[in-house]
């Protein structure tokens, strides 16, 4: 320490050294009140951009998982729908079979299946989802739904197999094949052929049922892949809260010890910064 009185570089080395332990302090504490390691972007530029991309992405899954809860009540509608169709349709088999009996009374066996395919159409035609329709539709383009990022969606076809009973969208497919139906039970179920008189219409019948079983099937493998990419998701979400956790989260353990650390040092230090504010007074003694 030399003896110079107009500037005490020993005392501003140790106000230097206390501003600087008054920051880190200061800046453990701001983040133990907060829980934050980020309080501001200059705390961490590129860790700040890196996670607000994170969390915008995290934000877009977790929309995506909101799509796919809507896509899976969609399709339980739909299930529903279908499995009460396939039933009326095993309605109508017993009903055909009952018309190969040559005592039976094939104009009332006519009227039940004709009541019973009216059903099935009204269901077929007013089944909707939020007012969508599930089973109708002019365009047959099925529903699409953003399961991921944007790129990533899920076409949900599952009336395709309805369509292809008839020419056209699902609209022009099941009205042909319930025309069918109609024309079949009017001109054929009464005639008397017998057994052969309904062929045709058990045929039409057949087709049907194909293709309500393959719609069900096509619903079960899409509430398969919602499932799969719902797990996916979450697992995604999981991994990047948890980079956006490492990125703006205090570690307060290591926070409290920093906070007391520095505690410590600014007392000691302004206890030496006081010493050597008044140092330069041993100059005095030389004029004794």
């Amino acid at each position: 320490m030399g003896f110079r009185v107009n500037t005490n570089v020993d005392a501003l080395k140790a106000y230097y050294q206390l501003q600087r332990v008054n920051k880190e302090t200061e800046s453990a504490q701001l983040r133990l009140a907060s829980g934050k390691r980020i309080n501001s972007v200059a705390d961490d530029t590129s860790g700040f951009n890196i996670g607000t991309s994170l969390r915008g992405k995290v934000s877009v899954m977790k929309g995506a998982q909101g799509n796919i809860a809507s896509a899976k009540n969609l399709l339980a509608t739909t299930e529903g729908s279908l499995l009460g169709i396939n039933d009326l349709l095993l309605q109508i088999e017993g009903k055909l079979s009952d018309a190969t009996n040559p005592t039976a009374d094939r104009t009332a066996v006519q009227a039940d299946i004709k009541s019973i395919a009216t059903e099935i159409n009204t269901i077929l035609t007013t089944a909707k989802f939020n007012n969508a329709k599930l089973l109708t539709s002019t365009s047959g383009r099925g529903f699409v739904f953003q399961v991921g990022e944007s790129t990533d969606t899920l076409k949900l076809d599952f009336a395709k197999s309805l369509a292809s009973t008839g020419n056209g969208g699902y609209a022009t497919g099941v009205s042909v094949t319930l025309g069918s139906f109609a024309n079949l039970i009017a001109t054929t179920l009464l005639t008397t052929n017998g057994v052969d008189s309904t062929a045709s219409l058990q045929t039409a019948l057949a087709s049907l049922k194909s293709a309500v079983s393959t719609s069900l099937g096509q619903i079960g493998n899409f509430v398969q892949r919602l499932d799969i990419k719902d797990e996916n998701l979450n697992t995604s979400i999981t991994n990047a809260q948890a980079s956006i956790s490492r990125l703006f989260d205090a570690d307060m353990a290591a926070e409290q010890l920093a906070a007391t650390r520095g505690s410590i040092l600014q007392q000691a230090g302004t206890a030496m910064l006081a010493q050597l504010n008044i140092a330069p007074q041993q100059v005095l003694q030389l004029f004794g």
